[in-house]
């Protein structure tokens, strides 16, 4: 019965697979759709626009810190279990790593927006 039913199951998915590259079949040569198209002329600039490294900076630092703050969560809900001086020590020791990476990050001159 198991062997029948996967059978049956190969079958209808290799069916589905096969009619969706029928029907998605695409020609990649085409002329336009492979020319640049701005409101139907050539574009007179390049269409990639250089990518601002200070915003992927900027970008990463959030994204390292939020993950940090989702780190922090965890410790509100272990308040109650542990010594309230063992929690004081460990969210200052977390915060503190927080602090001296912000510091680092502004005297490496990332927090700085140059034009």
């Amino acid at each position: 019965m198991i062997w029948t039913a996967s059978m049956i199951i190969m079958f209808i998915s290799s069916i589905m697979i096969s009619i969706c590259t029928i029907i998605s079949k695409k020609t990649f040569m085409d002329r336009e759709k492979m020319s640049p198209f701005e409101c139907g002329f050539d574009p007179k600039t390049s269409s990639r626009l250089p990518f601002s490294l200070q915003f992927f900076l900027i970008a990463m630092i959030f994204l390292i810190f939020d993950v940090e703050i989702t780190l922090l969560i965890p410790l509100i809900l272990i308040m109650k279990t542990i010594k309230p001086m063992t929690f004081s020590v460990i969210i200052i020791f977390f915060i503190l790593i927080l602090v001296i990476g912000l510091f680092h990050e502004w005297n490496q001159g990332a927090l700085e927006w140059t034009y």
